[in-house]
């Protein structure tokens, strides 16, 4: 325990070693004690930490006042209420077998009393966990320390997009799934947007209005999943001169500011949606979700870079904004095909004619995926006209699905009812007249009276 102060005493020593030097004046000491407030330290314990500038200033007071000795922490003198000879058997039952967590001690130890017939109470989980911590027992189950993660930040506007999906709410009786992006340097969400599914057509829908209204990043953070690693997004971003990168299998921390933020929309626009009774469609939940994000997020202060995800975003000037030839290019889907000795080239069913002097060749077929009928050819990325249609099967991308339509509105109008009160009102305003009835004629009518 006293090596572990005494580690503290050091750290906190290393810190204002510089700034405390009587000869500094008072601003070269504020600039000082400013840089290490914004910067990232080794804690004695192996972890990153980052230490305030008031308790910096306190550190430079007491060691000023009372040397090094007042930088190490005073032992507590508070006596444990946990049995000393208890804590003793929870750390040999963790020295025993180091893979026993905090918890599996306490019940261990819980057992152990119980079978003992003691009758006072086990410790917590989190007891032990804290002595565990006091004592450098607080190990993985290998007996390895923990792993420490450094803290990242991007520098400057643009250079860094993560994005990722979040599972969401029922919308007209199907899931609906947030495809969002989130710049590393402000926190700012340059572009979102909610679908009924997962796939790289809503994806790059996404993605292409934050880049027309944001600007390009020089690189875009995402996991593994389908529509991250499909081809379309991989040609968007080199046409874009963006740098995809792909986050490593189960490293959940290399996201955490799109996750972080995603909770932030479970706790504050998702809990109000619910409130209001939830959206009727995908469009309504599209403009409700844009308000809260334009009027609410990124005018509230953010509690790390202390300043609203606009304010930040917008600190460099206005960034630069793609040109629509740029988008229309990025966002067109390319395929390659081998011409046959015919000249002719096939696409998902489709039969197209192309230049002669291609036969042979693999050629490029770039398109809209919601339109298979115009297709452009490209050789060596030099083009080559379009492709003549042949046989024509498909329209549309067999990938390229177009969200589900609406619900229809009931009109209200119960057409067989009007038709029935029609025939009611027949038959109420006049007297049956025997006369049309079948088999009786007007001789029957005279005998009848």
């Amino acid at each position: 325990m006293q090596d572990r102060h005494r580690d503290v005493g050091l750290f906190r020593y290393s810190l204002v070693r510089e700034p405390a030097d009587p000869k500094l004046t008072k601003a070269e000491r504020g600039a000082l004690v400013r840089a290490l407030a914004a910067a990232d330290h080794v804690g004695p314990d192996g972890c990153v930490v980052r230490v305030g500038r008031s308790t910096l200033d306190e550190w430079i007071r007491a060691w000023r006042a009372g040397g090094f000795d007042a930088l190490v922490p005073k032992p507590r003198l508070v006596d444990p209420r946990t049995p000393a000879e208890v804590l003793a058997l929870a750390e040999a039952c963790k020295r025993e077998a180091p893979g026993r967590s905090a918890a599996q001690v306490a019940e261990v130890i819980g057992e152990a009393m119980a079978a003992a017939g003691a009758g006072a109470v086990p410790p917590s989980a989190r007891t032990i966990q804290r002595h565990f911590a006091r004592l450098g027992l607080n190990t993985r189950p290998d007996g390895s320390p923990p792993k420490a993660y450094g803290r990242f930040e991007a520098s400057e506007p643009n250079e860094l997009w993560t994005g990722d999906a979040m599972h969401g709410p029922l919308v007209g009786g199907r899931k609906a799934y947030l495809l969002a992006f989130i710049d590393d340097f402000s926190r700012a969400l340059p572009g979102h947007r909610w679908t009924a599914s997962e796939d790289t057509v809503r994806l790059e829908g996404a993605l292409r209005a934050g880049l027309a209204c944001r600007g390009v990043p020089r690189a875009i953070l995402v996991d593994r999943g389908s529509a991250f690693v499909s081809a379309p997004l991989a040609r968007a971003c080199a046409v874009l001169g963006t740098r995809l990168i792909h986050a490593s299998p189960r490293a959940a921390t290399t996201k955490g500011k799109i996750e972080r933020f995603f909770r932030t929309v479970r706790g504050q626009f998702l809990v109000e949606l619910d409130a209001r009774g939830g959206a009727a469609d995908l469009a309504e939940l599209n403009a409700l979700f844009t308000a809260w994000v334009e009027v609410v997020y990124h005018r509230r202060v953010h509690t790390e870079t202390k300043m609203t995800p606009l304010e930040r975003f917008l600190s460099a000037g206005v960034p630069a904004l793609p040109s629509p030839e740029l988008l229309h290019e990025a966002f067109l889907w390319s395929e390659f095909r081998r011409v046959t000795k015919t000249a002719q080239v096939s696409l998902h069913g489709n039969s197209f004619e192309v230049d002669a002097a291609l036969v042979g060749r693999r050629i490029e077929c770039v398109f809209d995926p919601f339109d298979l009928t115009d297709i452009e050819v490209r050789f060596e990325n030099r083009p080559m006209g379009k492709a003549v249609p042949v046989r024509i099967g498909r329209h549309v991308h067999p990938q390229a699905r177009a969200e589900a339509a609406p619900e229809p509105v009931p009109t209200g109008i119960d057409y067989l009812s009007l038709v029935a009160g029609r025939r009611e009102a027949e038959l109420a305003g006049r007297r049956i007249g025997y006369a049309d009835l079948a088999g009786t004629g007007p001789d029957d009518a005279e005998e009848a009276q």
